[in-house]
């Protein structure tokens, strides 16, 4: 891997290129919490575009500033008012925007099999920034690195202010504007009347929260590809206990094959990402070589937008998410078949319903506290993201990105993070975060790298 070498050529401020409608939006029981976690940091790698890379940063800065006319809240600040309420406050101060420049690293220097280099943690900025940060930095911040071969878009954006739905949502709006929209095709819903909404206050120590994990441990990071026909047979020893035979094979991939991360019968067969999920649950736990009483914990962040009563509008800005902690014993979670920690899986999400996200605000407005992000217990696996966000919804205008990566940012030791595969057709990539140790034991654990494959370069 050459060095990455990377120059700062300049850094400005992006103003929206009109006067926010959005006075001030209140930060939610879903925002709040995320107060202690870093900045969300998300990119796409791409190809190098036909025109200079002067010409890029040019058109990158007036659709930006297009853009956050869309995303006012994005331009603003936090504030807490007098009752410790927080709130965003829509000014207009903007955010940052980074040019920078890598001339020794290529593309493929990113996409090299084994770990993701470390030289992709330079390509975005408010790295171990936490959101209660936003008080007084930018909400969002966006760097462009030039490669030799290709460039890399990063987006910093603060996680009280957005989750994955929204941060997406401005990422693509972002692509379409640039590739010369001259109207967003998909509006953000800034509306706060929502049972998210609430008087509870959360009080914070002089100075914010501090971080809930330790940043300096040893890790490894790896992303592991899962193709489509690997999933489906994941999904089926999930759903019919055994592996396929040669003969059963085309016959029964062709069987699931409509599966697109949402099965017909959601509410009785486990779907294909609960059966990956509970897959790697299985191969971390037995690469950390737990005693067989020690408890693991599996959690799973899940859009409540969907699952409410009425639902909430799918493009609502901000967070609208809970978490599902899904527990099990050691030695039980790896005496009993894939079935069964997927079974435990599925069931979880499944009874995630209206009444249990209304139970989580109370729960939440009882005891106000910030979400514990870390695996302080050294059995847990934390999984975020999903397959089913649109981030190669970002065409530019010369064509999808090469891969998604992520920088620093809320990752220790269990922090999974899954993007859906290039190919867009239901396979999977997973970002895959452990201590050298047990990464080096997932390596070995053949009942999951059976099912992974190689990512191609680009040729």
């Amino acid at each position: 891997m050459p060095s990455s070498l990377a120059i700062l050529v300049s850094k400005c401020t992006i103003f929206p290129d009109q006067k926010s409608h959005v006075e001030t939006l209140k930060l939610s029981v879903s925002d709040i919490p995320m107060l202690s976690c870093q900045y969300i940091q998300k990119g796409v790698l791409l190809t190098a575009p036909p025109f200079s890379f002067q010409d890029l940063v040019v058109f990158l800065q007036q659709s930006l500033s297009t853009t956050l006319s869309c995303f006012p809240p994005l331009a603003g600040r936090l504030i807490t008012d007098p009752d410790g309420h927080l709130h965003i406050d829509c000014n207009g101060a903007g955010i940052d925007f980074l040019v920078v420049k890598s001339p020794t690293l290529s593309v493929n220097d990113i996409l090299c099999p084994g770990d993701v280099p470390g030289c992709v943690k330079e390509f975005f900025t408010f790295d171990k920034t936490l959101s209660y940060s936003g008080h007084f930095k930018p909400l969002a911040a966006v760097q462009v690195t030039e490669l030799a071969d290709g460039v890399f878009i990063g987006c910093s954006v603060n996680h009280a202010v957005t989750d994955g739905t929204s941060f997406w949502h401005f990422f693509n709006t972002f692509a379409e504007i640039t590739r010369g929209a001259s109207k967003i095709s998909k509006t953000p819903d800034f509306c706060r009347q929502t049972v998210f909404n609430s008087q509870a206050v959360l009080k914070f120590p002089t100075g914010g929260p501090t971080v809930t994990f330790s940043g300096d441990e040893p890790l490894r990071e790896r992303i592991f590809h899962f193709s489509r026909e690997a999933i489906l047979k994941l999904k089926y020893r999930a759903n019919y206990g055994c592996l396929l035979t040669k003969q059963t094979n085309s016959e029964i991939v062709g069987k699931l094959s409509n599966d697109n991360w949402k099965s017909v019968n959601s509410n009785t067969e486990i779907s294909s990402f609960q059966s990956l999920c509970a897959q790697l649950w299985r191969s971390v736990t037995r690469a950390r070589k737990l005693e067989p009483t020690k408890p693991t914990t599996f959690r799973m962040a899940v859009n409540c937008r969907h699952r409410l009563d009425p639902k909430l509008n799918p493009y609502y800005f901000g967070n609208a998410i809970q978490s599902i902690p899904n527990i099990a014993p050691a030695g039980e979670l790896l005496a009993n078949d894939l079935s069964w920690g997927a079974n435990l899986l599925h069931k979880s999400v499944v009874a995630h319903d209206n009444e249990t996200v209304l139970g989580g605000v109370e729960d939440w407005e009882r005891q106000p506290r910030l979400f514990p992000l870390g695996n302080a217990d050294g059995a847990s696996i934390t999984m975020g993201s999903s397959p089913r966000f649109p981030m190669y919804n970002n065409d530019l205008g010369w064509g999808k990105p090469l891969a998604v990566r992520s920088g620093r940012a809320n990752k220790f030791d269990g922090k999974i993070s899954a993007f859906p595969g290039r190919e867009e057709d239901g396979s999977v990539d997973l970002e895959v975060v452990l201590a050298p140790e047990t990464m080096a034991g997932l390596e070995n654990d053949a009942d999951i790298m059976q099912y992974v494959s190689q990512m191609e370069l680009v040729k």
